[in-house]
């Protein structure tokens, strides 16, 4: 059963002013659907309207038409007290960890806060056991609650980063490229976290990228979009193995042949890929 139904999604921005002002389509007529539990990546190059597509489902950007559809509840034309009842259902998880964080506040303070701000726990001790117990869950003890931010490594930060997004117990993140600022050495272990957190807790992943190694491990289902539009969707296995459209055959066709060999590999092994091996 579906989690995430998008229908006939479309944004365009107007670009310019006056006689030189033109328009672009960053999204075009866009559907697909999220499973409960599973993982949805988006893919496409720079420029394709992926992330366009997450900041439309976080209802960070108002769409010219369409459809968005969380746990049976239409999102779009929410007013802001409807809206901010479904925030906690939905949260996100950026590239650059670093810049997602107040360097002046505690790291439990932050992961607390959406705690506060949402509504979610009136009591300030509250948020900062459920604070604590979330960091615990993604391999950071106790002590990283008096840390800050400048005190960790961009791996141990995106896990906060993670840890903040599930405080809330949300049944959709959202990750736009989650993992692709972080050392090759560190990603799968994010990647391998991602998922037994997805197993134990069964939410839902958004996952936007540009890495198809890391997509082919990672996602049940791809949609491949390019210039604002779905030009390919399906099950992982399937679009790789018998993409339909040339613009797909060309992506994979730009998969390093040694990444290919690596991922082939940590399939079978049932680990991430060696273009996102850990030894830390």
């Amino acid at each position: 059963m579906s989690l995430l139904e998008v229908r006939n999604l479309s944004k365009t921005y107007r670009i310019g002013r006056g006689r030189t002002a033109t328009t672009l389509a960053a999204v075009s007529d866009v559907s697909f659907d999220l499973d409960r539990g599973k993982t949805l990546a988006i893919v496409g190059e720079s420029g394709a309207g992926k992330t366009t597509v997450g900041r439309l489902v976080l209802h960070l950007e108002t769409p010219d038409s369409g459809q968005i559809e969380l746990d049976g509840q239409d999102l779009v034309g929410l007013g802001p007290a409807e809206m901010r009842a479904q925030r906690k259902n939905m949260q996100v998880v950026l590239q650059d960890p670093y810049r997602s964080f107040d360097p002046r506040i505690p790291i439990g303070r932050s992961v607390a806060e959406p705690l506060k701000v949402l509504g979610v726990l009136k009591d300030d001790s509250e948020r900062m056991q459920t604070a604590q117990s979330v960091l615990e869950r993604v391999g950071l003890g106790a002590h990283f609650m008096r840390r800050y931010p400048r005190e960790l490594s961009g791996g141990q930060l995106q896990r906060v980063s993670i840890a903040r997004a599930l405080a809330v117990n949300p049944k959709l993140v959202i990750l736009d490229e989650a993992v692709a600022s972080l050392d090759v050495s560190i990603r799968a272990q994010v990647l391998n976290l991602l998922l037994d957190l997805q197993d134990e807790l069964g939410v839902s992943y958004l996952f936007i990228s540009h890495d198809l190694n890391v997509v082919r491990f990672f996602a049940d289902d791809v949609v491949v979009m390019r210039r604002g539009s779905i030009v390919e969707s399906g099950p992982t296995a399937q679009l790789f193995a018998e993409p339909a459209d040339d613009y797909t055959r060309k992506l994979l066709a730009a998969i390093p042949t040694l990444g290919r060999k690596q991922v082939q590999s940590a399939a079978e092994k049932g680990s991430a890929p060696a273009t996102a091996a850990t030894t830390t």
